[in-house]
């Protein structure tokens, strides 16, 4: 039934769960996944008192944050290989994760996605926002929520 499964990694313990679901659910079930990290790109705020004014080099940044994205994609695919699954990995560059995460979701005509997601609730919820909130109310595919 699915073929193809978007895993979203940012890389943290919570995420990790969530791709050893998919790992563990691929083997079983002879799916490939598809591990997606998204790399958000400095902010420049040019128009802010102090514009100008870089705490960091903004190219320098952006190629860590590439870097990072692309060591969490690296760990997954090594666990992948010794589970015989097949994999492929994208880093994705986006302001939006959950933006992100449809766009390629949809381009690459996956089945469904996987993704792990806090529980958080009241207050923190409305004010952190949830990517994994924005995903279920931004695409069609079905939505393994892992917590």
């Amino acid at each position: 039934m699915f073929k193809k499964i978007l895993i979203p990694t940012d890389g943290s313990p919570l995420s990790d769960k969530a791709v050893d679901a998919a790992i563990e659910f691929a083997q079983k079930m002879g799916s490939e996944l598809l591990v997606l990290s998204v790399a958000e790109p400095y902010v420049y705020m040019g128009l802010m008192e102090g514009a100008g004014v870089f705490p960091t080099d903004p190219v320098m940044y952006d190629d860590k944050v590439k870097e990072l994205a692309q060591k969490h994609l690296d760990k997954v695919e090594a666990a992948t290989r010794n589970k015989g699954v097949t994999c492929k990995t994208v880093v994705a560059v986006g302001l939006s994760p959950y933006e992100e995460i449809v766009r390629v979701a949809e381009e690459q005509k996956c089945d469904a996605i996987f993704m792990a997601s806090h529980g958080r609730k009241g207050l923190n919820k409305l004010f952190i926002g949830s990517e994994t909130q924005k995903v279920l109310a931004h695409t069609s595919l079905p939505v393994l929520v892992l917590r």
